[in-house]
Formats: structure tokens, sequence, C-alpha cells
């Protein structure tokens, strides 16, 4: 954990605990930050390794934690994806357990893909989600679910996660990376970092009164997919093919990809950086990218120095 993220942000009051449901990429970035903070961290995972801590939860299994191993939780971060039933798996499952913690606030880590398509318009919490995918329709009702429990919620909709160890520098490195541009164009991003920081953000902003129902967690700067590729190519020194058109590309494409290339909208995130005063570590991609290869170099030489 960089010494420059634990630094900037502040820990939670004494005898809190954060429990993290669901400890995949963003979820162990988060409960690291906590516990770097000396905060008391719960995690689980659906199959924890034997020498782990972490609490076993399978929704679909129906294993759950017990009330003795979530007795004191007061801040909750929920990562689990909807259930196949379209309903929230955590709630459906866990519903009564969190009602009786002493929650202070609690997150879910929704997708600004519940925005839809708006032709690279901007869109904030203030719009109306018009989800386009089955997948943000699903979330959109898990949102809902989460929003009417009862908990002292708050949504938290990513959009595109990078951070070391997946974003395109590896593909670079490979050499099986095939840029495609589509004219106007725009994904948003947000380096894993930012996440976990802009929790324990939102954590000392609820406590402190602020508490909007939803925020957007993203960079200040949507951009085509093939100019980060680019960057990502130049840093290394790397060579990449030119980028393909979109509509010679199309037709080697899943089903999977070409849902996202479907839509194409700008995610505003005034609301988290100038109404509730957050501070992006990484506001672009070409700060983030930077910071992926240096640790990703710090972790294959550890004798290197850390990134700021």
């Amino acid at each position: 954990m960089p010494e420059s993220l634990v630094n900037r942000c502040r820990s939670l009051p004494a005898g809190s605990t954060l429990c993290v449901l669901g400890a995949g990429f963003s979820g162990r970035r988060v409960a690291a930050l906590a516990e770097a903070l000396n905060i008391r961290v719960l995690t689980t995972r659906r199959n924890p390794d034997p020498e782990s801590r972490a609490l076993r939860f399978d929704t679909d299994q129906n294993v759950l934690p017990s009330d003795s191993e979530l007795h004191g939780v007061t801040h909750l971060l929920s990562t689990i994806p909807p259930g196949r039933d379209q309903t929230d798996p955590v709630l459906r499952t866990l519903g009564s357990q969190l009602s009786r913690l002493p929650l202070r606030w609690a997150g879910y880590l929704s997708t600004t893909g519940i925005y839809g398509d708006t032709g690279g318009a901007w869109v904030s919490e203030t719009d109306a989600p018009r989800p386009g995918q089955d997948r943000s329709r699903r979330r959109l009702i898990c949102e809902r679910e989460w929003l009417n429990s009862g908990l002292p919620v708050q949504i938290l909709r990513l959009p595109g996660i990078y951070g070391p160890g997946r974003s395109p520098l590896a593909a670079v490195k490979a050499g099986t990376l095939k840029p495609v541009h589509k004219p106007g164009q725009v994904f948003c991003r947000v380096h894993v970092d930012d996440i976990a920081a802009a929790c324990l953000h939102l954590m000392h902003c609820s406590a402190a009164g602020q508490h909007p129902p939803v925020v957007n967690i993203c960079d200040h700067e949507p951009a085509p997919s093939h100019v980060m590729q680019r960057h990502a190519a130049d840093l290394l020194d790397c060579d990449l093919p030119e980028a393909r058109h979109y509509v010679d590309a199309e037709a080697d494409m899943s089903a999977m990809a070409r849902s996202f290339w479907a839509e194409n909208r700008r995610v505003s995130n005034d609301l988290l950086c100038k109404t509730l005063g957050y501070t992006l570590i990484h506001p672009n991609f070409r700060s983030g990218l930077s910071h992926c290869l240096e640790a990703e170099r710090l972790t294959e030489d550890p004798t290197r120095c850390a990134p700021d």
C-alpha cells in the first residue's frame, strides 16, 4: 500500500469495524487501505484460502457469516453483483443480520452503465437512469433494493476500473492488443486507488451530515480506448498496431465487447470532487498508467522505490 495513499486518508473513529463483502479487485484495495489506517477490517470470499482470515460467504450455497462474526460492524461495503434472479443476493440472504448491526455507513458498488447511452453527452447523479444493457438493468434493481433497505446506504457508481495488474500494459507488452477507433466514442475510467480513497472520504462526509444517496466515482477525463492504449505503449516504448476502424473490427468482437461499444457517455464527478471535496489521486489515465507501471515494476523488483 503506497505510503502517499495512506497519508492522504483519515482513519475512522476508534472502535469502528469495516466489513467488505466480496474481496475482489476493488474490495481488496479498500480493505488494504483501511487496514493500513489501523481500522479493524473483515472481508468475505466465496471460497477463502485456508490461511486467509476472510469469512466464507456464498449466497448460492446459503453459507453466511454468523452474527458473532459480524458483531460490531459499523461500516459496510458490498461489491457483490446481482444474483441470477435479478435481486441483490446480499440483502436476500444477509439483510436481517445487517439490519441488527450498528451501521453508520453502507456502500454498494454499482455501475455508471445504468445511465445507458447518451451519445457522448455528460450525465450526473441527477439524470434519470436509462440502462440499455441487461446487466445494467439488474444493477439498477439492486440499487433500488439497497436504497429501500432502511440501511444508511450510499450507491457508488463506477465506470471501467483499472489498476496495477489490470490495465492495458500487460496486453501491450504481450503484443496482443489490437486498438479500435470509433469516431466520437469515449470511455470513462477510475483507478482502483481512487475507489479505495473515495470510499474512506465518503464515510467521513456521511458522518459530517453529507450523505447524497448516489455518487459517481470516476476520473476527470473520458477518453477513447485507443488513446489510452497508445499512451501505455509509449510508456513501455513498445510498438502498437494502428487502430482499426470499429466497422472493420466489430465482426470479430464478442457479444459482450460489442455491448460496451454500443454505449457512449461522459460521466460527471462534480458531486464527488466539487461538492464533497474529494481530490482525485489519478485525475486521468496518464497519471493512472504511470502509477500502474511503477507499481508493477516494484513487484518485479522489490528493491525499487515505491511509487508516490
